[in-house]
């Protein structure tokens, strides 16, 4: 029987290995790797890439059928998520002029990545 600490490493373990499957898919599509895993005022935001003048924030959720992966993504979360955008925006001055989107890239076993463009709104007014 699993404990709660062994379910919480296999998570992070299945998170992390997302996150690499998720980074090397959008490198494969001409993104530039900017930032993983940037953390800050209370969010984290998985991966930061660049490709052209647009800078992608992207989410990416791993689970075991697409449609829950699709599902993942809550008010919530897009609200955390906002706020750091806002937090890596003040500390970069130099993306003020690039265009700003929120993406997702879903994981699901024995599936190719699902690259969602404009997944859903920043907040970031």
């Amino acid at each position: 029987m699993k404990s709660a600490l062994d379910r919480r490493e296999m998570t992070y373990l299945r998170g992390h290995r997302a996150e690499w499957i998720a980074l090397l898919f959008l490198v494969a599509k001409g993104y530039r790797p900017l930032a993983r895993r940037y953390a800050a005022s209370g969010g984290e935001i998985d991966l930061i890439v660049m490709r052209g003048d647009t800078i992608a924030f992207v989410e990416v959720k791993a689970r075991g059928l697409m449609d829950d992966a699709l599902s993942a993504i809550t008010a919530r979360k897009r609200q955390r998520f906002s706020r750091t955008v806002r937090a890596w925006l003040s500390r970069n001055g130099w993306a003020a002029d690039k265009t700003w989107r929120a993406d997702a890239v879903f994981i699901a076993p024995r599936q190719w990545p699902q690259h969602v463009v404009s997944a859903f709104e920043l907040e970031i007014s």
